[in-house]
């Protein structure tokens, strides 16, 4: 079984909480096109203009991540969400490099709608993905290490059926297990929001990367969903 959901616990601490999912099988991530190339860099200038002098904290997506990190005891400005590092980084060089076909993808709908979406390679995935409190003994590997580590006990993590954790401090930061590489054929990919648009900005953005993924993965068998308060799970 292969899918993602949210605890009853995180849901019942953040109601606002509003999740899109995409499992796509069947990807072929080597040489990006391009096209995809050059509607990368695209994106990225588009972002830069529509942002201009606005400060990233004052972005309502991004406002809300802050105050989510901060409710689960992580300082924001010490540990900012995947969409704000992305803009941070990109506000500040002038450009985010392309990594392969499917993190760009992702980074593409990400700075378009200033929404966290992540890739998770599913190679050693084992059952559902759930997002959930932290216990502590769960095991996470950075990206570039091999020496895992354990979450501290109550900050949100994506943990599978086996406690490898996927994602800590919910979208920080993911583990190297799940980063998508060449050899990437499976994936679950995640866009996240807790401000007030996040339902329609979500909806957006999935159907975005749906979108995306038709043309840059046209072998890719392709399957989506919802998530909030009232959907809690999605399995393929």
């Amino acid at each position: 079984m292969v899918g993602f959901r949210y605890s009853d616990e995180v849901l019942a601490t953040f109601p606002t909480t509003r999740g899109g999912v995409i499992h796509a099988r069947g990807l072929e991530n080597t040489t990006s096109p391009s096209s995809l190339d050059h509607h990368y860099q695209a994106e990225q200038a588009q972002a830069i203009d529509a942002i201009g002098d606005m400060p990233l904290s004052e972005i309502p997506s991004l406002k809300a991540w802050r105050a989510t990190f901060s409710r689960f005891g992580v300082k924001p400005t010490q540990y900012r969400s995947a969409a704000e590092a992305l803009l941070r980084r990109l506000t500040k060089q002038g450009d985010i490099p392309a990594i392969n076909p499917l993190v760009d993808l992702a980074n593409m709908v990400s700075i378009r709608w200033r929404l966290p979406v992540a890739v998770f390679d599913q190679a050693v995935a084992t059952g559902l993905t759930t997002v959930r409190f932290a216990e502590g003994q769960e095991q996470f590997t950075d990206l570039g290490s091999d020496s895992p580590s354990n979450p501290e006990p109550g900050e949100v993590v994506f943990v599978d059926g086996a406690g490898l954790v996927s994602a800590r401090r919910w979208c920080w930061r993911q583990s190297d297990q799940s980063a998508a590489r060449a050899t990437t054929v499976e994936a679950l990919i995640t866009v996240e929001g807790q401000h007030p648009d996040a339902e329609a900005e979500i909806a957006g953005a999935t159907q975005d990367l749906l979108d995306l993924l038709g043309e840059y993965q046209p072998n890719a068998v392709i399957r989506s969903g919802l998530l909030s308060p009232s959907q809690v799970e999605f399995q393929v």
